[in-house]
């Protein structure tokens, strides 16, 4: 508990935690992502959960807004330092040497995980080449260039380079990819889908949120928490009851470091199936994801890894909509092949026993960052 009571002294004047901390650590609530969007509007334009004087504070960064209102976060040197720290500790989990090339295929917004991501690695003294407002040409040719060994993107960006690599006839090629933004990481048929798109390529999934910083790593199929840095638990999401090994629930995370902007039982939304400090399969899902369609749970991770079986799909889209009070989907693809159609629509029936309309269409948006590929209507 000699985490837990540096933490708590550590925030003994933040108004937003004062009142969660009156009764000790067992009768401190979970924190929600709705009660800091109502605490960022009631105090704009960073909310209340400041631990020290606005002066002390010295980075920014925001949230992606996929859910909701973007969230601007901001973090001391101290803070920020700490997670620094996880980041170099992800590095060696993952095999990356101090020396090594690694190329940033993304443009440097807002965004937590690019900018720790970046500076961890400088000061791990890797040899950092950002790719920032660049094209994706542009990108592999820098790629090509300066040989980095390793990649560091979302998982949908490292498929759309490789295709773009293909298409354009660039010799591109790393060692390691380490992935991130999406759940995709951690589903094997996304990472041999990847792996094989980069000619054997080692992909590597990474966890972490803008709320609470970089969370874990991959190490033998699985997502490993950062246990000195998180207290972590699973919860049931509808009675809020801890969860055993083993089973589905809810991801909840109490940074041990980031006392300037600290989060005390953290709802991650992320659905887990966690075995000491391993989560089995990584992030399995949403809570609020999930779609129930006649009958049957169905999470977009899942369609994923069912869309990634079925070679030749160059990028898909699925849409929702509701018939009779009834939640339906149907699939959209890009494929050069006439056939990947049908042959997805049957491992989709097979996967969750439902017929879901698959559609073969010319061109479909392509993303850098997280994808979007479900549509409500």
């Amino acid at each position: 508990m000699a985490d837990f009571e540096e933490l708590l002294r550590g925030l003994a004047g933040n108004a937003f935690q004062r009142t969660r901390i009156a009764n000790g650590w067992a009768g401190v609530p979970f924190t929600t992502k709705a009660e800091l969007v109502a605490d960022f509007a009631a105090h704009p334009p960073y909310g209340s959960n400041l631990t020290f004087p606005r002066a002390r504070y010295t980075h920014f960064c925001q949230t992606s807004g996929t859910t909701g209102t973007p969230l601007a976060i901001l973090d001391t040197p101290e803070s920020w330092d700490w997670m620094l720290g996880n980041w170099q500790r992800i590095y060696r989990e993952s095999g990356v040497l101090p020396g090594d090339a690694i190329y940033f295929a993304f443009s440097f917004g807002p965004f937590l995980g690019f900018w720790t991501a970046f500076e961890a690695a400088a000061k791990y003294g890797a040899l950092c080449i950002p790719g920032g407002g660049l094209s994706s040409i542009a990108r592999l040719r820098a790629m090509s260039a300066h040989r980095p060994r390793v990649l560091c993107c979302t998982p949908t960006y490292a498929l759309h380079l490789a295709e773009v690599a293909r298409k354009e006839g660039i010799e591109a090629r790393v060692e390691k990819i380490i992935v991130a933004g999406e759940p995709g990481g951690s589903i094997p048929s996304v990472r041999e889908r990847i792996s094989a798109a980069w000619g054997g390529a080692e992909v590597l999934d990474h966890y972490g949120m803008t709320e609470v910083g970089p969370v874990a790593f991959q190490k033998d199929g699985a997502l490993h928490i950062i246990e000195e840095s998180y207290f972590a638990e699973v919860i049931d999401p509808v009675t809020l009851a801890p969860q055993p090994d083993g089973e589905l629930g809810e991801l909840v995370l109490t940074p041990l470091g980031r006392t300037a902007w600290p989060l005390l039982r953290y709802r991650t939304g992320d659905l887990v199936r966690r075995r000491g400090c391993a989560l089995e399969g990584g992030i399995l899902g949403r809570v609020d994801d999930m779609i129930v369609v006649r009958g049957v749970n169905i999470y977009p991770s899942a369609v994923d890894a069912v869309v990634c079986t079925v070679p030749g799909i160059a990028e898909y889209r699925v849409n929702v909509w509701k018939r009779s009070e009834l939640t339906e989907l149907s699939v959209e693809i890009e494929s050069a092949d006439a056939a990947a159609a049908a042959h997805l629509e049957r491992a989709l029936t097979e996967a969750f026993s439902l017929r879901i309309p698959v559609t073969l269409v010319e061109e479909l948006p392509r993303f850098e960052l997280k994808a979007r590929r479900w549509r409500q209507g």
